[in-house]
């Protein structure tokens, strides 16, 4: 029987949800009916499977993923936005985070663009990895009040240490020249090290004057696009098409 001083040091050993299985198990006499080890591994399986589901919560809320809900399985792949099934689903492997390589998103407005990068970005926590989102506009606005407050270096390194850091939205205004600085800053900490994903209405054919700096678009570029997986969607605006089927 599950005495009250074995449930105190488990509780002790933060063994809660563990606890809570082996005192399910008492009152389950078919439970009683298998092998002492059959039982520890149902009792271990719960309290892994409990520890994963709350680091899953922890690196999700950190992550503030703009679309929370977005996840690999929900995309879809109708032939006008020609979006690669196999693309989508080698990179939900999550290799790509693990080689330290970047995606690129690119499209017209209303494509989709945030969701792929969102569902991506949640792929990568579900396998562990830690995850942050940034509108670029907000992440410059972030890195010069950063500056401005003397926490510079630390948003830097903090940027550096996030396995998955996805950059929504870039190039919707012409770029100043320091957050050209401060892009580079940010790509050059990350580079061969962890990962970044970039959404932009440009394609990345376009990115090289939309910068409108030579020396720095190639320094820029090179750590983002040398190692990159492209994804160019394609088709009407996706917004423009649910209000009209609303209506």
């Amino acid at each position: 029987m599950l005495n009250e001083p074995t449930m105190e040091k488990l509780r002790a050993l933060r063994l809660d949800t563990l606890a809570a299985a082996w005192a399910e198990q008492q009152k389950n006499p078919e439970i009683a009916k298998l092998a002492f080890d059959e039982r520890l591994g149902l009792l271990v399986d719960a309290e892994h499977l409990a520890r994963e589901n709350k680091r899953l919560a922890r690196l999700l809320k950190e992550a503030k993923l703009r679309i929370g809900q977005a996840c690999v399985e929900e995309i879809d792949y109708p032939a006008r936005r020609e979006l690669d099934k196999a693309v989508i689903r080698q990179l939900a492997t999550c290799r790509w985070v693990h080689e330290h390589q970047n995606v690129t998103v690119t499209g017209a407005t209303g494509t989709g663009k945030t969701f792929v990068a969102c569902a991506l970005a949640q792929q990568a926590c579900r396998k562990g990895h830690s995850a942050i989102y940034r509108r670029a506009s907000r992440l410059f606005d972030e890195l010069g009040l950063a500056r401005a407050d003397g926490s510079y270096v630390r948003l830097l390194a903090k940027l550096a240490r996030v396995d998955v850091l996805v950059i929504d939205d870039w190039g919707l205004a012409p770029v100043r020249e320091q957050e050209r600085r401060d892009l580079l800053e940010v790509l050059e900490d990350r580079y061969g090290q962890r990962s970044t994903i970039m959404t932009s209405q440009l394609s990345t054919k376009q990115w090289h004057d939309h910068l409108a700096d030579q020396t720095l678009a190639d320094a820029i570029l090179d750590r983002l696009l040398h190692n990159a997986h492209k994804i160019a969607l394609k088709g009407p605006s996706r917004r423009k098409e649910k209000e009209e089927a609303d209506q």
